[in-house]
């Protein structure tokens, strides 16, 4: 049996400091918070190894060995993940408590990996009695038991988890090896972050969204609003990575807090997961791979990794998240992708929509409060080191503490309602506008943010406003296959097509795309299948010819016994007949800039 004892603001769980003993039972273990004598023996604090050993006679000799400083067993641990069982750990460093969820199976073969975990995290050990340490932590079963998670953000139990601190809960805690990068730390106060950084986020929309797109994740499960994400397009040197420092001092140091677009599929699966329910922070997308990158922006909305194996071929836990990203480049997702000469996905694109901060007044800045562009950058840029990590969990202790569900769905349908759009697509990136507005309004009711009511719901309309008129508010897929079309006449009207009307056939085309038809200043051209499959690449036949019908671009139809063919039939050069997809290249451009 081990001795355990609850020391003053050690620990939250465990079992009340036992009494001194007034004599020992061997082999035992037991842990002195202070200095305590027994049997007259005094034993200075530390996690003791009270044995007994026999001579040569058989005689019992008892013997006591200090294994280390005071470690407390203070619960069992089940991981919500994966069920694993582990241990609750917590000692002192420099005075500074301690916590540590040791996996129950990092105990097998001598425990050295336990010994380099808790050496790691300051735990002063006896290295001639280092072995006994690990048979001290195996040697008990604690009988109360607390949740962890490998995953931050949102617990089954209700709490938020970080891996610092737990909000709104007591038995749960976060787990992991101790080797990551910690991404959740704070510096400062949380006045000085309203009044150093707060203040000049007023007036600048990219800044206001910026903020808020970070205080929004840990409202996306409660509201039920899906992942995704803004890229902030801008010239270099525009101030775009400066509104993603602002954005990561919300929960961390923007140094360590921010990721990067140079990584993997599985590095961006951990990066998300390590961030989840906050906001991801992705700087420079011209360092992401373009043949990967759009399949990156869907992973990250959708809050899925890939099925990996274990040796046995058995399944893996995937990772998953639900977060915000927020991203910049002086690119647009949909340019990127294209340097890899794969055709842009339109669910790309709406899945990291486009922030205008390269050309606004000052840049990505509207307002720089009377200041040069410089001076701005540079007291904000040295604010944002200063304070850092703290609205975050601040917003959401009072998030658990002074929001219902249903008001919170209430207030949520309200601001909604204010982003007009009538098409779903452009509805899904209303949806992200409103819950970041929603989470804007909420820190300023709760004065956090020091704004006027209704500043983070106006910045959120306007940059929503700008994309729509940018984007267009009709089926983004329908405008990337005209505008496909519409390149692609541009690009090859004279060389892959010529006059259906010639009296003899055209021998300088070559891959023909098919023929035009002239009348006056106006030209139809009339396709053929493989030339309009190509013109908008990576869509099928039919969601193309939906799209021309949706535009009314099919300027001639056939309707044969009441059944409707949207190629027609004509004589061609030469001799003979073909059918072809008759295209108005005037309604393309116009139903462009209706869309």
């Amino acid at each position: 049996m081990s001795t355990t004892g609850k020391h003053p603001g050690l620990s939250l769980v465990g079992e009340p400091k036992a009494p001194e003993p007034d004599h020992l039972e061997r082999p035992r273990f037991a842990v002195y918070e202070q200095a305590t004598t027994v049997e007259g023996k005094p034993y200075r604090p530390g996690t003791w190894y009270h044995g007994v050993k026999h001579n040569a006679d058989g005689k019992a000799i008892p013997f006591d060995s200090w294994l280390c400083a005071p470690l407390y067993i203070e619960a069992e641990t089940e991981n919500s993940e994966d069920g694993s069982v582990g241990r609750l750990l917590s000692f002192r460093n420099r005075g500074r408590p301690v916590e540590w969820v040791m996996p129950m199976e990092s105990l097998a073969g001598k425990g050295e990996d336990v010994l380099k975990a808790l050496m790691r995290k300051g735990l002063v050990i006896d290295y001639q009695q280092r072995r006994h340490t690990p048979h001290y932590l195996a040697n008990r079963t604690p009988e109360r038991v607390v949740s962890t998670t490998t995953r931050p953000g949102w617990h089954e139990s209700g709490a938020f988890v970080l891996p610092l601190r737990v909000i709104g809960g007591a038995d749960v805690r976060f787990q992991d090896s101790g080797r990551a990068v910690s991404l959740y730390t704070s510096k400062g106060t949380l006045d000085g972050w309203q009044a150093e950084i707060c203040t000049y986020c007023l007036g600048n929309p990219v800044l206001i969204v910026s903020a808020c797109c970070a205080l929004a994740g840990p409202l996306l499960a409660k509201v039920g609003v899906n992942g995704g994400g803004f890229h902030l397009v801008g010239d270099s040197s525009s101030g775009k990575s400066l509104a993603q420092q602002v954005a990561a001092s919300v929960w961390g140091n923007p140094d360590t807090f921010a990721a990067s677009w140079d990584v993997t599929r599985g590095g961006m699966e951990i990066e998300a997961a390590s961030r989840n329910d906050t906001v991801l922070i992705l700087d420079e997308i011209k360092r992401a791979n373009p043949k990967a990158v759009q399949e990156m922006a869907y992973a990250i909305a959708n809050g899925m990794g890939k099925s990996t194996m274990t040796r046995e071929r058995e399944s893996r836990a995937k990772l998953a998240w639900r977060v915000l990203a927020l991203s910049s480049g002086e690119r647009s997702l949909s340019e990127h992708a294209a340097l890899s000469g794969n055709p842009a996905h339109a669910g790309a694109e709406l899945r990291l929509v486009d922030v205008n901060a390269g050309t606004r007044r000052h840049r990505a800045f509207d307002d720089v409060h009377g200041m040069g562009g410089r001076e701005f950058h540079r007291r904000l840029s040295h604010s944002v080191t200063q304070h850092y990590g703290l609205i975050g969990p601040a917003f959401v202790e009072r998030l658990l503490t002074q929001m219902q569900t249903d008001a919170l769905h209430r207030e949520f349908d309200r601001l909604r309602e204010t982003f007009d759009t009538e098409n779903a697509q452009a509805g899904r990136v209303a949806d992200r506008f409103a819950v970041v507005a929603l989470a804007g309004e909420l820190a300023t009711t709760w004065a956090l943010t020091g704004w006027p009511a209704g500043a983070a719901a106006d910045a959120c309309r306007q940059l929503f406003h700008e994309w729509l008129a940018s984007a267009g508010d009709g089926n983004s897929e329908d405008r990337q296959i005209l505008r496909g079309i519409a390149n692609f006449i541009a690009i090859h009207c004279d060389s892959r097509f010529s006059d259906v009307r010639a009296e003899h056939a055209c021998t300088t085309v070559r891959d023909r795309a098919g023929y035009y038809e002239a009348s006056f200043d106006k030209r139809l051209y009339l396709f053929n299948s493989p030339a309009l499959v190509e013109a908008a690449a990576g869509f099928s036949l039919g969601r193309i010819v939906r799209a021309l019908v949706a535009a009314d671009a099919l300027a001639r139809i056939d309707q044969e016994a009441g059944r409707v063919r949207w190629t027609k039939k004509h004589r061609i050069p030469g001799g003979g007949k073909t059918r072809s997809y008759v295209i108005d290249p005037e309604k393309l451009e116009s139903s462009e800039d209706h869309l």
